[in-house]
Order: C-alpha cells, then structure tokens, then sequence
C-alpha cells in the first residue's frame, strides 16, 4: 500500500477538504473528461447529494463546484480572481473553462441541492452532467468526495481503485503491524521507510522541496491566524479568539505569570488559529482533512517553539511518520468525518500528530505506533456535528483539544517502552466498525447533536 505524503498533506482551501476542496477536484476532472470527449457541448449542470447537500451552503460546496467548472483549482486558487470569476458568472450565467467553449451555466437553477436522493456510494456524492445545444445530457458522471480532497469517480469507487498504481515500494506496508515488522528487520525508522517509497516513486530533491512547502503553508496559516481578528463568514458570528490569545500569552511572558498548564493553551492557540483561518476560506493544508487541519501543525510548532534541542531538520520526519499512520488509517478505516464521524478526521489528526512528535523526540518505531494509538482510542466515537454546517463551532476548539492529547499520547508513550495492550491496527477497525454503526445524523449532515441543541442565530 502507498498513499504518498503529497496525497496526504494537500494545500487547498477551507473550509472544507471534502465538501470544498473535493467538489472543486471533483469538476476540474469532469472539465478534463469534457476536453477529451468527442462531443459538442453548449451547457452545464449538477446536483449535490447526501452531506454535500445538507451541510454544502455552510461548506461553500455550491462555490467550489461553480468555480471548479470554471476552471479554479485548490492549489492554485486565488481568493480575487474566484470573487471576479463569481461574480461573472453570476452576470452572465455562463463558463468559460480553458479548452471549452462557452458553457451556459446558471447556479441558481443548474446545480441542485438534491435533499431526498442520496447517491449509494459514499455519504459526499455529486453529478456532474454535460448538454448539447438542445439542452440534452450527453456526458454525465457521478464523483464522491471520499475525504481529505481525495475524489473517485463511482466506478473507481466500485473498483476498489488502489493507491498503488506505479512502481513497487521498498516498504509497502498495509498495517501497523506490518510497518513494525519492517521496521525491526530493516533496522530503519518509520519516517526512514517512508521517505524510501516516496523517492522510488520520486525525485529525492522534488520531495525536499514538497516538504517544505507544505511546512511553509502550514506555518504561514498559524502566522496569519495569529495576527488576524474579527468576526468569521457564515451568520453564526463567531468571534475569532487566536489573536487574543495569542497577544494575551505574548503579555505574560517574563512577569512570572505562567503557570504549567499554559502550555496547553499555546498549543491550543498554534491549532485554533489555522481552524479560524479555515472557516475564513483560507489557504490550509489537509492534515488529513481540513476540519483537522490545524491539529497536527499545532504540535509540530509547539516541537520547534517549545521543547528543548527541537531542530528544523527533522520537520520532515515528523510529516513523514505522521503520513505514515495517516495512510493506515485511511487505507484500513475512513478520513472522512461523512463516513465515520469526527473520529475519522480529529481523531486521525491527533494520531498523526502524536506520532511525529514522539518520533522527532526519539521514540522507537514501537512507541510511535503506542503514541497513535493512545491519540486515537480516546477519540472513538466523536461525532460530526458542526452547528450550521459550518466548521467553526465545535471544530476550531476541538483541533486544540487534539493537539493536547497528541502531546500527552507521544509523552505517555516515551515512558514506556513500546509494548502495550490493544495494538494501533484494532483501534484503526474499531473506528471504522463504530463509523459503520454511528447514526448518520452524527456524520456531518447537521442533523443531530450540537448542531440542533445550539441555536444557530
């Protein structure tokens, strides 16, 4: 099994990486298989089913599909150029994607809402439909946005299609306990293992560069947080609090003030203000979602701020190792806050998180996989339950709350020795089993727990 780094950890756009980020990857492919169709096309249509519908106005579902048939991508998006896109469209209700002729595309009737049909593949299912001049679908396909920004069409979906498409790796590991057993007879780190099947599948220097990128982002989003203050979009006015944290911590430092626990802020604060940049629409990166976005940032930054002889030369161990649990579980369970709950994302963040840090503090291969476990069996069966659809109230708190856990997980973990009760791969299918068994009005539609007991005005 192979899920490269660059699968995981994906520089996109809030709030969402599978109700935005995914719809939008999810036209420029229908755009792709419009550009290589014989036909001639004068139209565009589509409808949102299942999560996407119910939760797609607070996630801007509708906006990233618009803009993706216009032709804007995550990694390239460019907040001016989508405003004067919209607002185009709005005025002529037409696309002109690149390589396409004008499109008549009007989002007020050509994409639906569709509240009552949910698509049987995944919880995030659209259509994306082509017409001919007479008004008549001639091309039409059916994507579900699986989690993380990752895409599949509905036939990729009923194949099974696998992450191994492309030269063998070195350590293909499909399990926890295949990772260790590789581990212990090649004598090499996790990270080490890693960073071997990424190059065979890459250059060494283009991954070099790629890491970096995605620390830079990172980074630059908890800068931007920190430094950023008002009211988020959405009509719950949800004040952002990183800032003033932030500020507040900075105030204190050097009157004798700080108590122990205030560490825990400082990690809550790094976290909450990627979440807060996030909800705002923000450049973030999937770490594995954007939901949980800031988790896994939040405490390698607190690595390089705050733990002593912490270097700049192992961030890309930590991304590497965390990759590496990341792709365990999105291989052997779900990332995907509408197909397990927020056990799926929050959880799989925190275990990502606390296995880089316990790896960049010198733990074993065995304590690092005790580290994610610890993070991730005390997030079992957290629910998705975003009030207003929005990923602001519970999420931005929560990514702080994951970050601490991380922390104290791989903590816990360097005082033993590797060996524990209940192995990593269990805690893996027992979130998938209780992600099979949660009621789907936990699983991100906002019909059920925080979502209807807050009031949303």
């Amino acid at each position: 099994m192979f899920l490269s780094v660059f699968d995981m950890f994906k520089v996109g756009i809030g709030p969402s990486s599978s109700h935005t980020m995914g719809p939008m990857v999810a036209a420029a492919r229908f755009l792709d298989l419009m550009r290589e169709s014989p036909f001639e096309f004068a139209g565009l249509k589509g409808s949102l089913h299942g999560s996407l519908a119910f939760t797609g106005v607070g996630h801007a579902t509708d906006r990233a599909t618009i803009l993706g048939l216009a032709g804007f991508v995550p990694d390239t998006y460019d907040n001016d150029k989508a405003e004067a896109a919209l607002a185009a469209i709005a005025e002529t209700h037409s696309v002109t994607p690149e390589g396409l002729p004008t499109l008549t595309f009007d989002p007020k009737t050509d994409l639906i809402f569709d509240y009552d049909n949910n698509l049987p593949g995944h919880a995030n299912g659209m259509i994306l439909m082509a017409t001919d001049a007479q008004g008549d679908v001639i091309l039409r396909q059916v994507y579900y946005s699986v989690g993380g920004g990752f895409v599949l069409t509905e036939e990729e979906l009923a194949e099974g299609k696998a992450t191994n498409d492309g030269p063998p790796v070195p350590f293909p590991f499909h399990s926890a306990a295949e990772m260790l057993e590789m581990a212990k007879s090649s004598g090499k780190s996790i990270a080490q293992m890693k960073r071997e099947n990424e190059i065979a599948r890459g250059c060494a220097d283009s991954f070099a560069k790629g890491t970096a990128r995605l620390w830079e982002v990172m980074n630059n989003c908890i800068e931007r947080g920190l430094k950023t203050d008002g009211i988020l979009p959405g009509g719950l006015k949800v004040r952002r609090r990183a800032k003033g944290i932030h500020d507040a911590l900075l105030a204190e430092r050097g009157m004798n003030l700080n108590a122990p626990h205030t560490i825990n802020d400082w990690m809550s604060v790094y976290a909450m203000a990627i979440n807060e940049e996030n909800a705002a629409g923000g450049q973030v990166v999937t770490a594995p979602t954007n939901g949980a976005a800031g988790t896994m940032p939040a405490v390698l930054r607190y690595y390089l701020d705050h733990v002593p002889g912490a270097s700049e030369s192992h961030i890309e161990d930590f991304l590497l190792t965390a990759a590496a649990i990341g792709g365990l579980v999105k291989y052997n369970a779900s990332i995907s806050g509408a197909e397990a709950g927020c056990q799926a994302e929050v959880g799989s963040a925190s275990a990502m998180a606390a296995a880089g840090l316990c790896a960049v503090m010198g733990g074993t291969p065995e304590q690092v996989e005790n580290a994610a476990e610890i993070a991730l069996e005390h997030h079992l069966g957290m629910t998705c339950d975003p009030v207003a659809g929005l990923v602001q109230v519970p999420c931005i708190e929560r990514n702080g709350l994951a970050a601490i856990k991380a922390v104290s997980a791989a903590s816990l973990a360097l005082r033993g020795d590797g060996k524990h009760f209940v192995p990593l791969d269990s805690v893996i299918e027992t979130m998938r089993q209780t992600g099979h068994d949660m009621h789907e009005k936990y699983k991100e539609t906002s019909l059920g727990g925080l979502a209807v007991n807050v009031p949303n005005c």
